[in-house]
């Protein structure tokens, strides 16, 4: 029986090759019985190559041959020649039968493990989590000082008093939490604090207030204006009264919906309300306040509030008082890559990836875990995916200039003109990891060693220092490849510093088989499941592995130890 179904194998295989007596074509045949000939050479065209990875293309060759897969395989040896299809007779039932049985189990035991672990890799719950009706009105929070501002909104700190007092009710009912003069406010007005001063950690949350210029006053045209911001909401953020918005409205529908990843961020709550006077208002932002506080302001009276985890300090604060040692970089690194996955995956892009756009906070050991933040420049429409139409100078390529990869900043507008971001957060991960490994980014102004993203070459690179680890640096390397087709996704990438940091005892072998790899797999899982279980589940490690095992995928877990092996092969 096995015999049969060996045979039966190798007999699909074969309409795929040439018989090997069919008749040879010359190559100065006549043109009218071969349609596919040149008519000036009359030579016949060859046929269209496959896809192929040309990042994989230096690898051995029979390390191709097994990328490809049995069938892609035995095609590529059947083509070699008059006896192609007798030697893929011949390996069919030699060969590619037990290789693929066992690639079959080793792409099942991917499945199962990335079943087991997909819901445990998750957020930590939010601040809000068990009050599911509070928190959709500015007047219930209890706002703090201002934590940073950007080009189009301010942050502050901020909490919700669940259970206060007979006596704070009472005095809450004359002193309300938040400033909501109407009338025409002064800068002597914002002397006087929001609220009295709170001990460090009472203010779990962060407020983001969008500044209004031009979107009107009504929460439907402030929603489709700023609809990207919710790109990262959870299921309830636009479930209370100021936020209910139908479900037939273009604003939610138009854009893809991301689901919770522990490295993203999550948009607890969102809401439109009246524009208050916050601390260091008429400081920091005067002319974007309304004309009822500023009478020359040029903002609307409403604007869009969104609620989330109040985070310790942004990845460029970080790295400007810590230096982390080189395991603790690659950790960093390879969370950036995690969260940019996801969002591909997600049909997302970002678009406007820098340090102060990740924030950090630490586990009970201290390590900072990343958090990507601040979606208003994102790409994240239903229609269009990761393929944006650059069909006129207007269509909005993104945000940070100095980190936009070469195939964006490149682009011409024009008819069937089509900007591809499927790794275009992948090559800004690329630029960050120099900071990240205590180095000036390459992409920013830093005298005659500036770079633009729009003209270097890969040879005009900084050189990472020697104490990096060989796979850090061709990770780099390869994020950072101008031709998209030759950059390394996210996926890959993540892999491979995920193998480097915990996968030694499984790369290690020169012969490895999947077999070996899928025993390497479930001894992680076991160790990764009890570690979650009777450890701080905040650590950072654990987080990791629970990440790593839950977007397995065979192939490309197969393509990064292939790359993990040549690079250390090459090096001696």
């Amino acid at each position: 029986m096995a015999v049969r179904l060996l045979l039966a194998r190798a007999l699909r295989l074969l309409p795929r090759c040439r018989p090997p007596c069919a008749p040879r074509v010359h190559p100065r045949a006549d043109l009218r019985t071969d349609p596919r000939a040149d008519p000036c050479t009359g030579l016949r065209a060859a046929p269209p190559a496959s896809p192929w990875r040309p990042w994989l293309s230096w690898l051995p060759a029979a390390g191709r041959l097994l990328l490809r897969g049995p069938a892609g395989g035995l095609a590529a040896v059947a083509r070699r020649g008059p006896g192609g299809a007798c030697l893929a007779l011949a390996m069919a039932l030699g060969l590619v039968e037990p290789r693929l049985e066992e690639q079959r189990r080793a792409e099942a035991a991917c499945r199962h493990i990335q079943t087991v672990f997909v819901g445990k890799n998750k957020p930590q719950k939010d601040p809000l989590s068990s009050f599911r009706w509070q928190g959709f009105k500015l007047e219930e929070y209890l706002i703090g000082q201002p934590i940073g501002k950007g080009c189009s909104a301010a942050v502050y700190e901020a909490a919700i008093p669940f259970s206060p007092s007979p006596r704070e009710c009472v005095e809450s009912s004359h002193l309300p939490a938040v400033q909501q003069d109407h009338g025409s406010a002064s800068p002597a007005a914002e002397e006087e604090p929001v609220v009295k001063h709170q001990p460090k950690g009472a203010f779990p949350l962060a407020i983001k207030m969008m500044w209004n210029i031009s979107a009107g006053s009504s929460s439907e045209a402030i929603l489709n204006a700023m609809g990207q911001e919710l790109v990262p909401a959870t299921g309830v953020a636009l479930s209370g009264e100021y936020g209910a918005v139908s479900g037939r409205r273009k604003p939610i529908l138009g854009r893809k919906k991301l689901q919770p990843h522990p490295n993203i961020i999550q948009v607890i709550r969102a809401f439109t309300s009246s524009v208050p006077l916050l601390p260091g208002a008429f400081a920091d932002y005067p002319d974007v306040l309304p004309l009822s506080l500023n009478p020359r302001g040029i903002g609307h009276s409403r604007t869009l509030f969104l609620v989330m985890k109040n985070y310790p300090c942004t990845l460029r604060q970080y790295l400007r008082e810590n230096t982390p040692d080189v395991r603790l970089s690659t950790m960093m690194i390879l969370q950036l890559l995690e969260g940019v996955d996801h969002l591909v995956r997600h049909g997302i892009a970002h678009r406007d990836l820098k340090s102060d756009n990740i924030l950090v906070e630490f586990d009970s050991a201290g390590c900072p875990w990343l958090v990507i933040t601040d979606f208003g420049c994102c790409l994240a429409d239903e229609k269009v995916g990761l393929r944006l139409p650059f069909t006129s100078s207007y269509v909005d390529r993104g945000g940070n200039g100095c980190l936009m990869a070469p195939e964006v900043i490149t682009a011409s507008p024009g008819p069937g003109t089509v900007i591809n971001y499927s790794k275009a957060d992948a090559w800004a991960v690329g630029a960050i990891a120099y900071e990240i490994l205590g180095l000036a980014n390459p992409f920013y102004g830093h005298g005659d060693s500036t770079l633009e993203s729009r003209s270097y070459q890969e040879d005009q690179l900084p050189l990472l220092p020697d104490h990096v680890p060989l796979e850090v640096k061709q990770v780099i390397k390869m994020l950072l490849q101008r031709d998209p087709n030759k950059r390394l996704s996210a996926r890959v990438a993540a892999n491979v510093l995920h193998l480097s940091l915990w996968g030694d005892s499984v790369v290690a072998s020169r012969t490895l088989k999947p077999d070996q790899m899928i025993a390497w797999l479930l001894c992680q899982s076991a160790a990764t499941l009890l570690t979650n279980r009777l450890v701080d589940k905040s650590r950072v490690e654990t987080k990791m592995k629970m990440c790593f095992l839950a977007n397995l995928e065979f192939e490309d877990l197969w393509a990064a130890i292939f790359l993990l092996l040549a690079w250390r092969s090459h090096s001696g």
